[in-house]
């Protein structure tokens, strides 16, 4: 489980920040800082993450999933088809957290020990954040 949300939270790193790279292009600076801001978060969340993994004896590689790799493809296949329209930069985006947020919800609902939920529920609650302003991005610019 450990290793899934590890994935998760390297798939949505990698997105943001491929995402930010390709609104910078667009010249939507200001949607492309937000999304550089929420890579860093997971970057962050990564780095956590491996620490509790570690003090368990598990070594985690932050590869990144193969399915979100695919998804990553199709999301630059849809961009390029799209003339990387931020709008559908936004919809990729909210596809993946919400994604992201049923992956941590999967882990909290999961047979784990009190100690690990508790490290886990404020992790969820940044990527429950995450998605929730994307979604905000989203409603802003309709």
């Amino acid at each position: 489980m450990t290793k899934e949300l590890i994935e998760t939270l390297q798939d949505g790193s990698d997105g943001f920040t491929s995402a930010a790279e390709k609104l910078d292009k667009d010249g939507e600076t200001e949607l492309a800082s937000s999304f550089r801001e929420l890579g860093a978060q997971r970057s962050k969340l990564i780095t956590e993450l491996q620490a509790i993994a570690a003090s368990y004896g598990d070594q985690i590689s932050d590869s990144g999933s193969v399915a979100a790799k695919v998804h990553r493809g199709w999301m630059a296949v849809k961009d390029a088809i799209a003339g990387s329209d931020p709008d559908g930069v936004l919809d990729a985006a909210a596809q993946g957290e919400d994604h992201a947020v049923a992956e941590f919800e999967k882990a909290l609902d999961a047979d784990i020990s009190p100690e690990f939920k508790a490290q886990l529920q404020p992790m969820a609650q940044q990527v429950r954040g995450a998605r929730d302003q994307i979604k905000s991005l989203q409603a802003a610019r309709s």
